[in-house]
């Protein structure tokens, strides 16, 4: 069965023209990021509240403390997985990846068509005056300056009005994509791709787990992620529950 699955997804990518990649936190696992929800997820650590709006607002040196150690991850460095799909971009495979994840490792395997759904880790901006921070010094910041997560750059009449928010999308918040004319783009590309492959995904999260809905009728579907999904019956979908970066590895071979 696995067999004919490799074969199959093979012949699909072999012949796509317009991949659209969907990718989860599997694919950053495997470069040893940990996920959220799994058994040793970041959730098994904090309750799900810690990454809120509301708790960023009330704690912003605890909430920084645990982004710290848990979001912000300088030294991962892309894997098998993301170094494939970079090939595919610069071999006019692969047209756009949207990705959850935040750690930027698409993007420093070299792909240039990404969009991050919930944001990114790597960089901050000042509520009020949209000052951009990166968070390496934020980091060093936080070792000299209590309140290092007040913008200096520009003056309000509350604190709360300059705080300098990692660009992230929380719970409780919004972000660039999370918009009509932002999930209008994603869903208009989908809906051109000629192969939607989702990688690392469990597909559960809302409105991320929509955009499967969105490929047009007969395009298939691969789907490569250790546990189950929703669309793992779905029609023109070939599923694999084995790593990404070795499944891939077999799909290029």
């Amino acid at each position: 069965m696995k067999e004919n699955m490799i074969r199959k997804s093979k012949e699909i990518i072999q012949n796509a023209k317009n991949i659209v990649v969907l990718t989860g936190a599997g694919i950053s696992t495997e470069s040893g990021i940990k996920d959220f929800r799994s058994r040793t997820g970041i959730y098994n650590r904090a309750p799900e509240s810690i990454l809120s709006l509301d708790f960023f607002y009330r704690h912003p040196r605890d909430f920084y403390q645990f982004a710290f150690e848990n979001l912000y991850h300088p030294d991962a460095v892309p894997n098998k997985g993301h170094d494939i799909l970079a090939k595919w971009e610069k071999e006019g495979k692969v047209s756009q990846i949207i990705t959850q994840n935040i750690d930027g490792l698409h993007q420093k395997a070299g792909s240039k068509h990404v969009i991050e759904f919930h944001g990114t880790m790597r960089t901050a901006t000042c509520l009020n005056c949209g000052e951009v921070y990166t968070t390496e010094e934020l980091e060093r910041s936080l070792k000299t300056n209590i309140e290092f997560y007040i913008c200096d750059k520009c003056d309000a009449y509350d604190e709360e009005d300059h705080y300098i928010k990692p660009d992230v999308v929380l719970f409780g918040d919004a972000g660039q994509w999370f918009t009509p004319d932002g999930f209008a783009t994603i869903t208009d590309v989908i809906r051109q791709a000629d192969c939607l492959l989702v990688l690392g995904t469990s597909l559960q999260v809302t409105p991320f787990s929509t955009f499967p809905q969105y490929k047009a009728d007969g395009i298939p579907m691969i789907l490569i992620n250790k546990g189950d999904t929703p669309y793992d019956y779905a029609p023109d979908t070939y599923v694999i529950h084995e790593s990404i970066g070795e499944t891939l590895t077999q799909l290029v071979d």
